[in-house]
């Protein structure tokens, strides 16, 4: 406990009214890893500005509200990028720091691109850090000034994959947790999420970039989290466009069909027009902006602490 109290306190920065920290997500050792050398690279990229690729030392990033403003929630997000890339600032630090201004505590999540070169088993490798953050977050919630269960987990693209596996298998651990902290998210934010692995609705690129090119009948039905909805499934919101050609709005709304039937709380948004990414329409504060009422409708965001 006392090496973790000294990892949280690592690379410190204040800025533009943001406490904001950053340390590796594993205390010790990472598992499923091979042990190879650190070959993550950033780069900037004209459409999302920012990515980040080959990451194998996965890392979490608190931003904390503005002194006065936290209200207790905190949201976990996962970036997208087709399990080959992450789009760490548009799917990840923008979101946080608009987060952090309306007094929710958030944390981007860097997790492990599946690689046969740095896992043993790639597959369960983002899984792994999703929990690990969920774990960490739930540990230090007093620490933080969070409410142990108003935490939530929030994936784009591939990385809303991330997070609705997270939310329909957090009772099966894996990781190492002596301690039996819950795995579960709070509640799940998926903005145009990949839901499904089918051939009809996955989007066969993550799929392949997480099972390979052969994944078994078994692989395809674990991680098509529409057929793993049960009614301990987290409450979720998700937002997808209908003009999305890359991640098939079919894949929310099968997700959004399933937690109706098992009476789990959910909304869903869908714009007729905004492809994938949302790059400029719907505008960042039109859906944002719904998903923080959602919130508050849920009673997510409590009282300012």
């Amino acid at each position: 406990m006392k090496k973790k109290g000294i990892l949280l306190l690592l690379c410190l920065k204040v800025m533009a009214g943001y406490a904001q920290q950053q340390w590796p997500l594993y205390p010790d050792s990472i598992p499923n890893a091979t042990g190879v050398a650190d070959e993550e690279r950033r780069r900037a990229d004209p459409v999302v500005d920012t990515l980040v690729d080959h990451v194998s030392r996965p890392t979490l990033t608190i931003y904390r509200p503005p002194a006065g403003k936290a209200n207790g929630a905190a949201v976990i997000i996962c970036p997208g990028g087709g399990y080959h890339v992450l789009c760490i600032k548009m799917e990840g630090e923008k979101v946080a720091k608009a987060f952090a201004q309306m007094g929710v505590t958030a944390f981007v999540l860097k997790y492990r691109l599946p690689n046969r070169h740095t896992m043993r088993e790639p597959s369960i490798g983002p899984l792994q850090d999703a929990q690990q953050a969920i774990k960490t977050v739930r540990q230090q919630a007093a620490q933080w000034q969070i409410d142990p269960h108003r935490i939530g987990l929030m994936g784009f693209s591939a990385g809303g994959h991330v997070a609705a596996t997270a939310g329909t298998h957090f009772d099966q651990a894996l990781i190492n947790n002596p301690d039996g902290i819950s795995l579960r998210p709070d509640f799940l934010l998926l903005v145009y999420p990949v839901i499904s692995c089918t051939d009809s609705v996955g989007h066969i690129g993550c799929r392949n970039n997480l099972l390979g090119a052969t994944p078994t009948a078994a692989q395809i039905k674990w991680f098509s989290n529409e057929l793993q909805v049960t009614n301990k499934t987290p409450p979720a919101w998700l937002v997808h466009a209908g003009d999305d050609t890359v991640v098939l709005v079919r894949n929310s709304l099968l997700f959004y069909e399933a937690l109706q039937r098992n009476k789990v709380a959910a909304a869903i948004h869908l714009y007729e027009k905004g492809e994938h990414g949302f790059l400029g329409k719907p505008p960042f504060e039109e859906w944002f902006g719904r998903c923080a009422y959602w919130m508050q409708e849920g009673g997510w965001l409590g009282a300012v602490k």
